[in-house]
């Protein structure tokens, strides 16, 4: 068996709340990217991490000290999850990062599959929610103190 762990995008885990539900789905049905892992056994889930967020200037140092905690668990494998595939514009930069600093975890890109339907409706939905913009307290407390507070 496979000693895999999974990198999420931080966008999908923190702001939208996933819960990784479809590509633990994929790793117990051995379906999906996991499914490369059927000769040695299937996959098995050491860890689940998501990316330290859109780069910054210390993005790289923060994703490798992330990934070095799946490194520690002895992963034969890390998947940057299906989410990140679709929505990351820095997953090859990522991949290219991890791979040259552990060259002995073989990156896959992708965890589950779907409808090619599912993969656009998922694009167009992650990219409304994640445009919405709450309203900043600075308008609340615009609001109060112009006394238009009910409270």
């Amino acid at each position: 068996m496979k000693k895999i762990g999974i990198l999420t995008c931080s966008n999908t885990t923190q702001d939208l709340g996933c819960s990784s539900f479809k590509c633990l789905d994929a790793i117990y049905e051995n379906s999906g990217d996991f499914k490369k892992h059927e000769s040695s056994g299937g996959a098995q889930l050491a860890g689940i991490i998501n990316c330290a967020g859109c780069p910054t200037v210390v993005a790289p140092e923060k994703l490798l000290e992330r990934v070095r905690s799946l490194a520690v668990l002895g992963v034969e494998a890390i998947h940057l999850s299906s989410c990140m595939i679709v929505l990351c514009p820095f997953k090859n930069k990522y991949a290219k990062l991890l791979e040259n600093q552990f060259p002995d975890i073989e990156i896959v890109l992708g965890t589950h599959s779907g409808p090619e339907g599912e993969v656009q409706m998922f694009t167009g939905w992650a990219k409304e929610m994640l445009s919405h913009k709450p309203n900043p307290m600075a308008d609340l407390a615009q609001h109060v103190l112009s006394g238009q507070s009910n409270a």
